[in-house]
């Protein structure tokens, strides 16, 4: 292992085992909180040590400091070069980083369940990585009591979003004065919902209070969270050596239908800004990969990028066409010029 992954491997480690050590404790100050914040920094450390074990950067050119925790999940799932996160991983990841965030910087409630399958699925993550990455078992890094228990362990994902509503629901009645209680536990489930949404931003007070009034008018917690519908609980082994990872299912189907549809729900339907996704001109391409502007347009060509709408989108501002990319394009040729050269490509694009 190269002696700065190791370094920052041992701080994960470190990390791990201080968050460990704070779910199991039996006084519940600050345990929450405890909890999230040494995990999340067990994880930053993890994924940094990761990117530089594979051959990957953890500062850009220029930078005084590294990468923050979402560049690092980018970085381990998005880099074809690096890659060694997968999609669900990456859900639990941003929704650890997530509940940190509202945990460290203002005010958040979660019920045992809730941090238990967040301590049990991370600690599970964290063991899957440090064997993916660096082949190492976890158990030898770590005393074998350090394990988060609990007298309430989890049950399914659909029941435990249930029971959640329903205690909600209680410090919503009329008169209960709970209302910040009641938008602390929201808080979690939302940014749960967020993150699967692949929005990393902090559910805002509104959007909080909006949920809370649809609760109390009655809509049921798959209305209020959809896509957390289409997550389950995975569970291999029991005890001490039990694995938790939250997986993804196919989901509820969703169909578009008139306003006022008898025995419909109402979503929310998101809109991704094309720009932000789109957001790469030919040249920019061109600069990234440091080749010429028309031999891009080559490999654009040969690569068939433009017949690909992960890659490639036509975008009218006013009345002009461009043609615009997604990050995905410099993925797609990096992955092209490993079998042909960009002179090759050259000059079968001439040819043609």
């Amino acid at each position: 292992m190269k002696k700065e992954a190791k370094h920052l491997y041992k701080k994960a480690i470190d990390s791990l085992t201080l968050s460990v050590e704070i779910f199991n404790r039996p006084n519940d100050c600050g345990r929450i909180p405890g909890v999230l914040i040494f995990m999340d920094h067990a994880f930053e450390m993890l994924l940094k040590a990761s990117i530089i074990a594979k051959g990957g950067r953890i500062k850009e050119t220029g930078a005084k400091e590294t990468i923050g925790f979402s560049a690092c999940i980018r970085k381990g799932f998005s880099d074809a070069s690096l890659k060694f996160l997968n999609e669900e991983e990456v859900l639990t990841l941003q929704s650890l980083n997530g509940l940190r965030d509202a945990a460290q910087h203002y005010t958040l409630e979660m019920s045992e369940q809730h941090i238990y399958f967040q301590a049990q699925a991370g600690l599970t993550l964290f063991r899957d990585i440090t064997r993916r990455v660096f082949n190492i078992n976890l158990k030898t890094q770590l005393p074998v009591r350090v394990l988060p228990l609990s007298t309430s362990p989890p049950m399914d994902i659909q029941a435990f979003f249930a029971s959640e509503i329903t205690d909600i629901k209680k410090l919503l009645i009329p008169n209960s004065r709970k209302k910040l209680e009641a938008n602390e536990k929201l808080r979690a489930l939302a940014i749960m919902e967020n993150s699967i949404q692949g929005n990393e931003s902090q559910p805002s007070d509104k959007e909080l209070n909006n949920l809370a009034e649809k609760l109390s008018k009655g809509s049921t917690w798959v209305q209020l969270f959809p896509s957390v519908s289409t997550l389950s609980f995975t569970q291999n082994g029991y005890g001490p050596s039990l694995d938790l990872r939250i997986s993804k299912n196919e989901g509820v189907p969703i169909t578009i239908v008139p306003e006022g549809t008898l025995g419909s729900n109402v979503l929310a339907i998101k809109r991704v800004n094309e720009l932000d996704f789109y957001n790469l001109g030919r040249d920019a391409i061109a600069k990234k990969l440091n080749h010429t502007g028309p031999k891009i347009t080559a490999a654009v060509q040969i690569f068939n990028i433009k017949n690909d709408p992960e890659c490639f989108k036509q975008i009218k501002i006013g009345n002009s066409l461009f043609d615009r990319y997604s990050q995905k394009t410099i993925e797609k040729i990096r992955e092209g010029l490993k079998e042909k050269t960009i002179d090759e490509i050259w000059m079968e694009y001439r040819t043609k």
